[in-house]
């Protein structure tokens, strides 16, 4: 709101200044008047107006101050000045925002070799393979039972009216608590040397046959080149009664050999191919881990005549990391893993055959002696 002074008062005072040398109202008019007519000064309606150019300097002025100010530079400082420590501080502000995608780029190489080394450190110190050991059940080609008791007159009976088959027996014979042993591999094409050992020793007919499977959760291979019979124990086997299914011919059998005690070269493949009855681990090893199956194979044990034998395994391996070793087999309660092997017994109170044209059970002492 703007306030008017009365007219009279205002006009006192504009001719009491005139004293003090100031023009009063009616002079400045004068002068007015006479400045208009001569072309004097003009009036404050007749000046130019301000250009807008000046205001947006005076922004570009002030929005400069303002960087520079942030910048930290002194006032007056030149323009290119400014624009060199605004680029750097762009340049500051841009390396802090990447810095975390920058860093990753530069150590990623580094990161993965950690990476590449940790994992190969857990690989190693996991097991290097784990084995598994059970009895074979499927009926070999010939067998005999062996029974710590004698057989009931029904059971024989049984045995030939019944279960009138060779695999009929075989099951029946097993739910009666038998333990089937195989007969061995005959390895015609085995070297001289070795069929040299088998006619000198003194060894057991038959086999006890178990499958061993190995494997290993490791990322890398496992080779697996040797094994060695240890810590083995005998005693008198305690069979009472043996049931004999005999061979009807030679039989060869997959998978590898071994007595117990073992021979010299033991253990020996039995396939009927070339390098039967030599060194397994000489021309052959398992490998396990690294993607590989599990692998399987047949072994057959033979104890000494009249035996029952324990024994344990130990294993030599080899894997990328440098190591080299052997290691004694364990089995699931951490204890050193103990291999059953039975043989016949030699002093046995009944033996009995089966004759199959046709199907009967007779006694082995003597033959006419039968069950049909």
């Amino acid at each position: 709101m703007t306030t008017t002074e009365p007219p009279d008062e205002r006009r006192d005072d504009l001719q009491s200044d005139g004293a003090d040398g100031l023009l009063t109202e009616p002079a400045l008019q004068q002068a007015r008047q006479s400045g208009d007519s001569a072309g004097g000064l003009p009036t404050a309606a007749a000046q130019p107006p301000q250009h807008d150019a000046d205001g947006i300097d005076g922004a570009r002025e002030s929005f400069a101050s303002i960087v520079a100010e942030t910048l930290g530079l002194a006032p007056g400082s030149s323009r290119r000045r400014r624009a060199v420590s605004l680029l750097v501080m762009l340049s500051i502000a841009f390396m802090a925002v990447f810095r975390d995608t920058l860093t990753g780029y530069l150590l990623i190489k580094p990161s993965v070799t950690r990476e590449n080394e940790s994992n190969a450190e857990y690989d190693a110190n996991k097991a290097p393979f784990t084995v598994s050991v059970r009895p074979e059940e499927d009926e070999p080609e010939a067998w005999a039972m062996v029974l710590d008791r004698a057989l009931t007159p029904e059971e024989k009976q049984k045995l030939v009216a019944v279960e009138n088959d060779r695999s009929g027996a075989f099951s029946y014979l097993k739910q009666l608590g038998g333990r089937p042993l195989a007969g061995k591999a005959t390895l015609e094409k085995a070297p001289e040397r070795y069929k040299a050992q088998l006619v000198s020793s003194d060894l057991g007919e038959y086999a006890d046959v178990f499958t061993m499977n190995v494997m290993s959760t490791r990322s890398t291979g496992v080779v697996i080149n040797d094994w060695q019979v240890t810590d083995v124990t005998c005693r008198k086997s305690t069979g009472h009664t043996i049931v004999r299914l005999p061979e009807q011919g030679g039989a060869v059998y997959e998978g590898l050999q071994l007595h117990i005690p073992p021979l010299v070269g033991e253990p020996v493949l039995t396939d009927e191919t070339e390098g039967q009855g030599e060194s397994y681990f000489s021309t052959h090893y398992i490998e396990v881990g690294g993607g590989q199956p599990s692998s399987g194979f047949k072994v057959q044990a033979i104890a000494a005549r009249g035996k029952s034998c324990e024994w344990g395994i130990k294993i030599r391996y080899t894997d990328p990391y440098q190591t080299a070793r052997w290691v004694q087999l364990k089995d699931d309660n951490g204890k050193p893993l103990r291999v059953r092997t039975d043989s016949v017994p030699t002093d046995a109170r009944e033996e009995w055959v089966f004759i199959v044209q046709p199907w009967r059970l007779c006694d082995a002492v003597d033959l006419r002696t039968c069950i049909t």
